[in-house]
């Protein structure tokens, strides 16, 4: 049997939201995206120009457990990590893990979205350089 082709990679993410308009601005103002599609006042699609992301009005209609950990922005240079960390920082964004280097030779950092999902900003020495 052949192989599927090889995927691109993660290029969106959905998040359920208890305030849209709080969690808008974050990505926005503090993340650098901008809206591409507003349908109706309960969803918005924002894009960097690389990837998307949507932001769904969280109504608890169906309770579910997300097992979401973290979700991920790939950065182009180690340095950029730390240039994030001082960024966020500016913004009194909250830092969840400041930047290091791990084993593997990633740098990244952690940040938390005004609804506590955690944000990995990370510089992947063999991903970032493709």
């Amino acid at each position: 049997m052949p192989s599927p082709p090889p995927s691109r990679g993660l290029r969106h993410v959905a998040l359920k939201c208890r305030d849209i308009a709080v969690m808008e601005r974050f990505y926005v103002g503090d993340l650098g995206y901008r809206v591409e599609w507003r349908p109706d006042p309960d969803n918005v699609y924002l894009t960097n120009g690389e990837d998307s992301l949507a932001l769904h009005r969280d109504t608890g209609a169906a309770e579910t457990d997300s097992r979401l950990d973290h979700i991920g922005l790939l950065l182009a240079a180690a340095d950029d990590v730390d240039a994030w960390a001082a960024h966020l920082q500016t913004r009194s964004v909250q830092i969840a893990a400041m930047p290091r280097t791990h084993r593997d030779g990633c740098r990244s950092c952690y940040a938390l979205d005004p609804e506590g999902n955690r944000i990995q900003f990370l510089w992947h020495p063999v991903l970032s350089n493709r």
